[in-house]
């Protein structure tokens, strides 16, 4: 990685796999020592459900939040190890929903052992509210924003929420709401021009008012929980503007798990504040080929999949 601003990117939920962290696992002590730490903290094995899955396990919400968020810190430490001059270069973090959370611990606003336990109420809590309600999500491939939007507006019944809910790259725009109104999509989507309808492996309508009840959950963790400005701006993915302060951060938190998540509006302003590297941390490739769609000159790399 030649750039000298760099911009660490953390994934989110969808971007889990078996097998996630199990080459960093053998390659690195401090990784073992990380992963160790993550299973005392959560009570259970989290290298085995990370490693061996199986599949059906680790798409739950209350495993694959804790599961991704160690996975990305486990890759960050070991990056310590073998390129402590891109850490050294990093100037600014994001993260896709829960990467976000991933964000603030690396950019030092909470400490692992905290983030980690907000992680895993978090996951718990919007596996609670995914229960309540049959909902899910499905990317929507080809249309912009006003074609998400009037697609929502057209399926959706009056007693339905559907909305756009990842704003990842131009062409790719993820919506969430009942199951019901989702199963109605794909027809309606392809009619208006979409290319592709792709179900998400994820258990509930996450960034809507569905997931409500998770936030009075979240909310009362974030108060509970010792947060420090950070070292470095986190660009939220409520406003994509970057923030330092911990108030506002813990607040950004809380309404990130009912808001929209502007993923390339962040990435656009992060590219405008001079950021000229980008670096995903972690498992999968899904925010560098967003990047891709935005900005094809930009250099992106990765640190954490084999």
């Amino acid at each position: 990685m030649d750039a000298q601003q760099i911009g660490f990117l953390f994934p989110g939920q969808g971007a889990q796999v078996p097998g996630m962290g199990r080459f960093l696992h053998a390659a690195h002590s401090v990784v073992r020592e990380l992963f160790a730490r993550a299973s005392e903290i959560l009570g259970y094995d989290l290298a085995a459900v990370c490693f061996e899955g199986p599949a059906e396990k680790l798409n739950e919400t209350q495993y694959s939040q804790p599961a991704l968020f160690v996975t990305s810190m486990a890759a960050i430490a070991a990056m310590r190890e073998v390129h402590p001059e891109w850490i050294e270069r990093g100037v600014a973090a994001a993260g896709l929903s829960l990467g976000e959370y991933t964000a603030v611990c690396f950019a030092g606003g909470l400490d692992f052992d905290s983030a980690l336990r907000l992680v895993q109420l978090r996951g718990l809590a919007m596996h609670r509210a995914a229960d309540q309600t049959r909902g899910g999500m499905a990317s929507v491939l080809g249309l912009e924003l006003d074609q998400a939007e009037q697609l929502c507006r057209e399926v959706r019944r009056e007693e339905e929420v559907l909305q756009p809910a990842n704003l990842l790259c131009p062409g790719n725009i993820a919506i969430s709401g009942h199951l019901s109104a989702i199963a109605r999509v794909e027809e309606a989507a392809l009619r208006m021009g979409a290319m592709k309808v792709v179900p998400l492996a994820v258990a509930g309508a996450f960034h809507t008012s569905l997931m409500q009840s998770a936030v009075e959950e979240l909310e009362a963790g974030l108060v509970r929980c010792q947060m420090s400005d950070t070292r470095l701006p986190v660009y939220s993915n409520v406003d994509a503007q970057p923030h330092q302060h911990a108030g506002l951060v813990r607040e950004l938190l809380t309404r990130q798990v009912v808001s929209p998540v502007r993923w390339e509006a962040s990435l656009r302003q992060m590219i405008a504040d001079g950021i000229d590297g980008f670096l995903e941390v972690g498992t999968g490739r899904v925010l560098r080929g967003t990047l891709k769609r935005i900005d094809r000159k930009i250099a992106a790399d990765g640190f954490g999949d084999e």
